[in-house]
């Protein structure tokens, strides 16, 4: 299983990258604890012509400059005031896209995960969702502007392949304040996991 090299993330079509991620794998190394596993739902963010992105129209803050560096960072941020969502920064720098990871199917470090989300059950909803996958994966906002490269966190290929006949794209979830945006299927996902969250049908 290799790191995803930085070419990887400086394609400036966002929707393309979203679904190149479906297959791949999602690591954390927190203080020697190993978690991870396979992506199996994403949603695109188009930068600044994108009325659900943090950076549309232009929008620079302190949250998101990291958006407008080069791909290949990690980018988190405190949802609601309660959830850490991990978002992988892409494109070439001064583009600020972004994709958010939203499901994900564990296959490392499964007991870590279970305490992080203080249960002692795998059920889908361990890492079905952003906001669980962040907490099981241990994500917080330390792990924002990382190099997906690093040690901390990042991204790997095993060589899964994963058909179109296999994927569904849908609205994205919660932006219902992008007004039409809110409609386009830039949410993307593997037909059948129970990972994948709510709806999923």
């Amino acid at each position: 299983m290799t790191k995803l090299p930085y070419s990887f993330y400086q394609s400036e079509d966002v929707n393309v990258l979203a679904r190149q991620l479906l297959g791949k794998y999602l690591f954390t190394d927190i203080d020697g604890q190993l978690t991870g596993g396979m992506i199996v739902e994403t949603e695109a963010y188009k930068g600044i012509e994108d009325k659900a992105s943090h950076a549309y129209g232009g929008r620079f803050t302190s949250r998101t400059q990291i958006m407008y560096e080069e791909g290949g960072l990690s980018y988190v941020y405190l949802c609601y005031g309660i959830h850490h969502l991990f978002n992988v920064v892409t494109a070439p720098k001064g583009v600020p896209h972004a994709v958010l990871i939203r499901g994900l199917e564990p296959t490392a470090g499964l007991d870590i995960m279970l305490q992080r989300r203080n249960t002692d059950r795998l059920k889908p909803n361990l890492t079905a969702g952003p906001g669980a996958l962040a907490k099981a994966l241990g994500i917080d906002k330390g792990l924002n502007a990382k190099d997906l490269l690093g040690d901390e966190i990042w991204i790997a290929d095993a060589g899964s392949v994963i058909l179109d006949e296999q994927v569904i794209s849908s609205p994205r979830v919660g932006v219902a304040y992008a007004d039409d945006h809110a409609l386009l299927p830039w949410r993307y996902y593997i037909m059948g996991s129970k990972f994948v969250s709510k709806p999923n049908k």
